[in-house]
């Protein structure tokens, strides 16, 4: 088996919540779906001189020459995307994650820390986000990095020091600082010193962190049978709160503004306030709510 280091690029890519789509289509026609986008993935990858490594579920990992390529291709992917729901009635959107560093080449995969901060960047990132690393916004030539902000730097999880983190504005318009549960909205706020949770009629004060799950050694014990025996767990990074999702059926997060987000084995920056349900939406009448409430120093409730 030979190997070979060299420095390339990585892009994760995957069809965000997909497992909403197979339980909408079924199997055959979700099959179908995702395959139809992993093939635009193909095409924008070899378009932007690229290689598509391998296909891994509704995702797919990727390998550019340059930091340029790779996210002009992220741009196109994203673009292109949005173009199919224009002429579709389901939404769909996808998530990607780049880091550019050396990666360890052996037979036709990589491997390496690079490729592992890239996929980390993929989990940070939304449904219809791009997210980098400093490390790769400095390789862009100017024009590309124009069409970038920083976000924060934030403990990654297998770093031990903080990964300053950027994304990359793909879309034109006034519609990029609309979209609901963007990071940029959770990472200009004021730092969150504590988060407060409602449950039961108990109130539970976090400073660090705090399992969920359908047992009574967890900080938040639950009743609901759609919840799974270790759902989630609630962890402090830096000045911020992080949902983790750890469970069978889904964590949801229903915002005070109105918006709801479905986490599965996937990860969300807590922001303002809330409710969190377990396997099904808050909105359910039999649905078990957690509300929550992120304080900044010296204030009351957001």
């Amino acid at each position: 088996m030979s190997e070979l280091q060299s420095n390339l690029s990585i892009l994760f890519v995957d069809v965000s919540d997909s497992v909403r789509l197979y339980e909408a289509l079924g199997d055959a026609a979700a099959f179908r779906e995702v395959h139809d986008y992993l093939n635009v993935f193909k095409d924008v990858v070899v378009e932007y001189k690229g290689r598509v490594v391998k296909t891994i579920g509704d995702g797919a990992l990727c390998a550019f020459p340059d930091a340029d390529s790779a996210v002009l291709a992220a741009c196109e992917m994203q673009g292109r995307v949005q173009e199919k729901q224009s002429v579709q009635d389901r939404k769909i959107a996808i998530r990607i994650g780049l880091h550019h560093g050396p990666v360890l080449l052996t037979d036709d995969d990589v491997f390496g820390d690079t490729v592992n901060t890239a996929a980390r960047m993929a989990q940070l990132a939304v449904a219809g986000q791009i997210i980098s690393t400093a490390e790769t916004i400095e390789r862009l030539s100017v024009q590309q990095r124009n069409a970038t902000r920083r976000l924060d730097a934030l403990a990654v999880k297998g770093k031990h020091d903080a990964v300053t983190v950027f994304e990359v504005l793909w879309q034109t318009g006034s519609d990029h600082t609309q979209m609901p549960g963007r990071m940029d909205t959770v990472m200009h706020q004021a730092g969150v010193s504590r988060l407060r949770l409602m449950h039961a009629g108990k109130e539970i004060v976090v400073v660090t962190s705090i399992t969920i799950g359908r047992h009574a050694t967890h900080g938040v014990p639950l009743k609901d049978p759609m919840a799974s025996r270790n759902h989630a767990n609630i962890e402090r990074r830096k000045d911020k709160f992080v949902l983790i999702d750890l469970s069978s059926n889904g964590t949801f997060v229903s915002m005070k503004t109105g918006d709801e987000f479905k986490l599965r084995r996937e990860e969300m920056l807590l922001h303002g306030s809330g409710a969190i349900a377990f396997g099904h939406s808050p909105r359910d009448r039999d649905a078990e709510v957690v509300g929550f409430w992120c304080e900044s120093s010296g204030d009351g409730k957001e």
